[in-house]
């Protein structure tokens, strides 16, 4: 590892510039945020009067990560709920008091459409982000169904940021989660961490050393609750970016039950404790019996290999985007590293080619 040059490797390697498009992720953000307000899409008002029973955010992958950020936020600070359903059908529960956001990247997402179509056809309220394709036309064709265009020409989970910020806007022109006036330092500060975390124009020794631990052992991601969408995004980047597994764990319920694993009694074939790199993601909220339990996690690994990733900044928002960057750096990283194009998802496209030859 040490005679890798990530630089070369990006230049053979990165054909679709994820490396370019994870440089402009605070710059998407800024552009997000200011796209959706009720004066370009004067419906927002009448859904903004509407008292809602709480918003199913329907989507899949990279489109659907948004919607697990959303629901963590209205668990801290909003007026209503948020459920990611991630599946063709809607759940049981479901009635035409909760509010549809629908999210596909391309357009054409077959499990958001069809989710889309059993809602509009049950009178539901919905709104589409999307790039274009099948479910923007729905919105030409249904009354209920409203359209925010977002940002194409690159991999869903590169556009988290386009994605991400039109979807926050949204939700606070409708008023589900409160304004915010402090956005301009806050974008300020995340760039410097896009900056910092940019390996190309970094030697950072840390980061070096971080990366060559991941390159060749067992990768764990540990964190709060309300940190499990940037844990779980994480874990998907890792998987995409680099064609690496990651497992998850969240506190406090893995005390309750993987904690006894972690002692390494169980260590099999594919997982060993004591040679996995352990990241613990933090951040300043955190709950203090939280913290205890973590810090006693930290104290007590089995592992040499653990390193503590903070999510800095005033608010949980900030910290879970402080989070994303550092993991799309890491990510990218890892797929050079392996040598793999980190755009490239083969599996992903031979599985919609044969889903295509079927009814």
């Amino acid at each position: 590892m040490a005679d890798v040059n990530l630089s070369e490797l990006a230049t053979a390697l990165d054909t679709e510039d994820m490396i370019g498009f994870t440089r402009a992720f605070v710059e998407n953000i800024t552009t997000g945020l200011r796209a959706v307000n009720s004066e370009r899409y004067p419906w927002i008002e009448e859904l903004a009067k509407t008292q809602w029973h709480g918003v199913i955010a329907l989507g899949m992958g990279g489109s659907a990560a948004g919607g697990d950020f959303l629901s963590v936020l209205c668990n801290q600070a909003g007026s209503i709920p948020v459920i990611v359903q991630r599946d063709y059908v809607l759940p049981a529960w479901w009635n035409d008091r909760w509010l549809v956001l629908s999210t596909s990247h391309s357009g054409n997402t077959e499990e958001a459409i069809a989710a889309t179509e059993i809602a509009l056809k049950s009178g539901a309220t919905v709104v589409v982000i999307s790039t274009g394709g099948i479910l923007s036309g729905l919105a030409e064709l249904h009354y209920n169904c409203h359209f925010i265009p977002s940002i194409g020409g690159q991999p869903p989970r590169s556009a988290f940021g386009h994605i991400f910020s039109r979807q926050l806007a949204l939700f606070r022109s409708i008023g589900i989660l409160p304004n915010s006036d402090k956005d301009k330092e806050m974008l300020t500060r995340l760039q410097l961490v896009v900056n910092d975390y940019d390996f190309i124009n970094s030697d950072d020794p840390e980061l070096i050393e971080l990366i060559t631990y991941m390159a060749t052992q067992p990768i764990s991601l540990l964190g709060p609750t309300e940190l499990t969408p940037a844990l779980n995004r994480f874990k998907n980047q890792l998987n995409e970016n680099a064609a690496r597994f990651a497992r998850v764990g969240i506190f406090p319920e893995m005390n309750h039950n993987e904690s006894v694993a972690w002692g390494g009694v169980g260590d099999d074939a594919d997982f060993s404790v004591g040679e996995t790199v352990i990241l613990f993601l933090t951040w300043n909220g955190m709950h203090s019996r939280v913290a205890n339990r973590l810090e006693w996690m930290i104290a007590h690994t089995p592992s040499d290999m653990a390193w503590r990733i903070h999510g800095e900044g005033e608010t949980l928002l900030e910290a879970l985007l402080h989070l994303c960057i550092i993991m799309d750096w890491l990510s990218i990283a890892m797929g050079l590293v392996h040598g793999k194009d980190p755009s490239a998802i083969d599996s992903i496209n031979s599985l919609k080619k044969f889903l295509g030859n079927k009814n």
